[in-house]
């Protein structure tokens, strides 16, 4: 494999090297052999001209139909226009001083012709274009190299055309084909009919056929799954190695007390689930488990029964939220469900509790003295905060559990710095209150066991979601203020979410407090790309309607810049009803709990993701009376972003929006920090359409990795294991 690792100057030279590193970040031999055609047209078969996109770098295939060489009015020079098209439509290619090119490009003749598509007196162009004539009648080496193939269409850029790019892979495979390596062992190959490493890198860049380059993409999409799942199964190995307290319930202790007194029963998910993770806080082993579900599906009581749990064992448990206001409110919920419980040493407090401290970073300096020592001392049982739990100075007396609610919020160092700060490695939950594709758990949490609580707790009521086009349809909008007053009427409660808080001061340098968060959704182009205008804001928006629709209301707002107290005060009047109205920003998108709010009006709901709404949208029907969410959009009924809102209009099912959602978002970088987005170690797996091979290969994988920890009888796997984890992935994987 050392071959591979060449710099491709030593192969192209060190012009075009530079132009692949910088435009491509191909950087070796290894890099441009892996890097696979995204499309291919067949020989003849001449690509569609009426689907290109403005400013797309594209390669299309076509034949010329008309040249015209047209002098420029009052000035030296001219231009070559040249009309190409593929039997059904047109695209013209304009070269300037170039005249001498129309005895190269005649009518008849096919070509590809690579350039960025631009707009000149609204028709597509392509201006100097590269291009490669195909000369069939003299069987020229460009008729050969085509000929009875598909054509390869490569991720490309401006300076480095598609055709370019197959000429470089071309002269890599002819002199390195032969030093690529097999990092699948032989039984694995043999019992899923894979070919050989090297005549799928040969097959997905020169296919015959469509049959080839399938079984080209087959073996690659192994490779992907195996060599990633090898690196997961090695993962959860060294964890399972590690020494760690068991903690084992307690019987008579403040778990039982507690389960005593709740005033309803557990779902059949929430038992399954609290028994899996008993069942590993029990080993000698730290626990790594993901606690994924719908939104209301009661995972904050199975998190904290397992904290209960440590603390009859006399551990100490560890709750993480992302935000101030998030973890304010589990501090209240959780006092409220453990009573007298959570008043250990105090009057009136319970002689089997203990208690439950909170520390943000807003605190005042004697409050967090107190919680300070009260977790270093081990009075406090249960801990509750943000960020400000990772600071040096915060010490436990026995740290046995850390809890991880959104993990997606939170960065690998986080993590890694709170669960550090227990003597031996203490058990770890991770929630996340967005469904998870099964694959896609697997994929990005493969370290993890995965418990799923897709049960909605009795008692909770059912949801309507309705889109409301306001621009289409402004009758609709002013009845979803009249089904709020009709709401409040009924002594209900609502929110009301807008993207930007509208302030528009931005904190000073250094003035920003852990425990904020950033909320600025869209605030530049639309969602499909269109300049739009700005967001909708939580300051206008609050005023208009307390002076307008819901005007004799009490309207209140709640966003991240209020300061801490202004914000819990808030919280606390709304939970109490003592506010009808609440406009906020996504603030309120995780764990808020008000029973007593049935109606959701999200502003501009076309600026926020699939998930995101879903998250929202949780916050009502979380009683008895039924929900309504309302997603406001100017957009239009065709547009990508409608459809985007009726398919959340259309469920519920979280685990199905999540899948749409990540249809349109990819899986993000799966070893790295990039969560979402386009950025992704994957090129030819997909986490959506591959589960069957991610599955078997995960199995594959742990099967050999407990056969071979260090895979010494795997020297070309190891390699393989190594390219995958440069020195980020690999630290990522380490803390993770």
């Amino acid at each position: 494999m050392g071959a591979l690792d060449e710099p491709l100057k030593e192969l192209v030279g060190d012009r075009t090297a530079k132009v692949l590193a910088d435009g491509l970040k191909l950087r070796t031999v290894g890099d441009l052999l892996h890097h696979y055609p995204r499309r291919y047209v067949e020989r003849g078969q001449l690509t569609s001209l009426d689907e290109l996109e403005v400013d797309e770098h594209v390669t299309v295939l076509a034949r010329i139909e008309k040249v015209t060489l047209i002098p420029f009015r009052g000035r030296k020079g001219d231009r070559l226009e040249v009309v190409v098209t593929d039997g059904r439509s047109r695209l013209s290619l304009v070269f300037f001083n170039q005249g001498w090119r129309q005895k190269e490009l005649r009518p008849g003749q096919q070509g590809l012709f690579a350039g960025k598509v631009g707009l000149f007196n609204r028709t597509r162009q392509l201006a100097s274009p590269d291009y490669q004539l195909i000369d069939e009648e003299e069987g020229s080496s460009a008729a050969e190299q085509f000929a009875g193939r598909l054509i390869p269409v490569y991720p490309a850029s401006a300076q480095m055309p598609s055709w370019k790019l197959a000429l470089c892979v071309g002269m890599a495979l002819t002199k390195h084909l032969s030093d690529v390596g097999e990092p699948l062992p032989a039984e694995l190959r043999a019992e899923h009919g894979l070919i050989p490493l090297p005549e799928a890198l040969e097959l997905i860049h020169r296919p015959h056929d469509q049959a080839e380059k399938e079984r080209a993409q087959n073996r690659l999409r192994w490779d992907e799954a195996f060599v990633l799942q090898v690196a997961l199964a090695q993962r959860r190995a060294a964890d399972s190695a590690l020494p760690a307290v068991p903690r084992r319930p307690v019987p008579g202790g403040v778990l039982d007390a507690f389960d005593e007194r709740l005033p309803f029963t557990l779902t059949d998910g929430q038992r399954r689930v609290c028994a899996e993770i008993f069942a590993d806080l029990a080993t000698e082993h730290p626990m790594h488990r993901l606690l994924q579900g719908e939104v209301g599906s009661g995972k904050t009581l199975v998190a904290l029964r397992a904290m209960l749990a440590v603390v009859d064992t006399g551990g100490q448990a560890v709750l993480l939220a992302p935000t101030e206001v998030l973890a304010q409110q589990h501090h209240r919920s959780i006092t409220e469900m453990m009573g007298d419980l959570a008043e250990a040493g105090m009057i009136g407090g319970s002689e089997i509790g203990t208690r439950v401290a909170l520390l943000t970073g807003s605190m005042g300096a004697a409050a967090r003295r107190g919680a300070l020592l009260d977790m270093a001392s081990g009075k406090a049982g249960i801990v509750i905060g943000t960020h400000a739990l990772i600071e040096d100075k915060v010490q436990f007396a026995d740290l046995g559990l850390v809890v991880v609610d959104e993990q997606h919020r939170f960065g690998v160092e986080q993590r890694d710095a709170l669960r550090a700060k227990g003597e031996q490695p203490p058990h770890l939950l991770v929630m996340t209150a967005t469904p998870i594709p099964r694959t896609v758990a697997m994929t990005v949490f493969g370290d993890l066991e995965t418990s799923v609580l897709d049960q909605l707790p009795s008692g909770r009521s059912p949801i309507s979601t309705h889109v409301v086009p306001a621009l289409e349809k402004p009758n609709f909008l002013v009845r979803a203020w009249e089904r709020v007053r009709e709401e409040v009427g009924k002594g209900h409660q609502a929110y009301v979410v807008c993207p930007r808080i509208g302030d528009e001061e931005e904190p000073a340098k250094g003035r920003r407090k852990r425990g904020d968060e950033p909320e600025e959704v869209g605030a530049g182009a639309g969602a499909d790309g269109e300049e739009r205008r700005p967001p909708l804001a939580v300051v206008e928006t609050a005023e208009q309607l307390a002076k307008g629709p819901l005007a004799g209301l009490r309207v209140e707002i709640l966003h991240g810049r209020l300061a801490p107290e202004a914000k819990d005060d808030v919280m606390r009047r709304f939970a109490a009803g003592e506010v009808d109205v609440l406009v906020a920003t996504t603030v309120i998108e995780v764990g808020v709990n008000v029973p007593n709010s049935t109606v959701m009006v999200i502003m501009d709901a076309d600026r926020f993701g699939v998930s995101q709404l879903h998250q929202l949208r949780g916050r009502v029907g979380r009683g008895s009376a039924a929900g309504l969410c309302l997603l406001v959009s100017d957009m239009p009924a065709a547009s990508a972003a409608r459809a985007r809102l009726d398919a959340v209009a259309g469920t519920l099912d979280g685990f199905a929006l999540s899948r749409i959602d990540l249809e349109q978002r990819r899986e993000g970088d799966v070893l790295g920090q990039a969560q979402s987005g386009v950025k992704s170690s994957l090129k030819v797996l997909s986490v959506l359409e591959d589960e069957e091979v991610i599955a078997t290969a995960r199995a594959e994988a742990t099967r050999l990795v407990a056969a071979d920890p260090a895979l010494e009888a795997h020297p070309e796997l190891r390699t393989a294991l190594e390219s995958l984890l440069d020195e980020d992935r690999a630290e990522y994987l380490e803390k993770g």
